[in-house]
């Protein structure tokens, strides 16, 4: 989330310089980035366990953490592609397709997680189970919004070779973002 953040700075400045399709490359380019960025944080969730336990922590409940965050792993994905669209949304003031998609994420999530978590007795499995339909299903509706929606065409980039190109500034606005929410959460915990 901290990362995304730095879409704020970049697509800011280019929807008030009215350079609408900027808006969607750098989109892809936070996209591409977060999912670059998720590949070592999946290799240190895949060995939570052993780092839990080594940690000093008790194995018991560093096992359960363990299977939590393995199948915690398809939603640190699509949380990669939904906090850059979630950004893509707040820069152009479209409140309510999020509030719309979150609606029907909801109104999925609730049942599923109670049937993942209970009927299907897969406990703590089932709940992050039930995280990580639900982030994919909340992803693919603003994903199909922000491709199909007239309300978005100006801000809709061609898919190309140029996400490469803004990575580095990408990088250099979120990496300070993500900082910042660190030091937030660490200040008021």
């Amino acid at each position: 989330m901290g990362l995304a953040s730095g879409l704020e700075t970049t697509c800011g400045q280019a929807y008030g310089a009215q350079q609408y399709q900027r808006i969607g490359m750098q989109t892809y380019t936070a996209i591409f980035s977060l999912i670059l960025v998720c590949i070592p944080l999946s290799v240190l969730w895949f060995y939570i366990e052993n780092i839990l336990v080594f940690m000093g922590q008790d194995p018991l409940i560093s096992h359960e953490s363990g299977k939590f965050i393995l199948w915690l792993l398809p939603a640190l994905y699509a949380m990669a592609i939904l906090q850059p669209l979630v950004k893509y949304y707040q820069i152009q003031s479209m409140l309510l397709p999020m509030l719309a998609c979150s609606f029907f994420t909801l109104a999925i999530h609730i049942p599923l997680c109670w049937a993942l978590v209970f009927k299907t007795r897969l406990n703590n499995v089932g709940g992050a189970l039930a995280v990580s339909i639900s982030t994919w299903s909340n992803v693919i509706l603003l994903g199909l919004y922000m491709r199909y929606s007239s309300a978005c065409a100006k801000t809709r980039a061609p898919l190309s070779l140029d996400l490469f190109k803004g990575m580095w500034e990408f990088f250099r606005f979120a990496i300070p973002s993500a900082v910042m929410v660190w030091w937030l959460i660490f200040l008021f915990s």
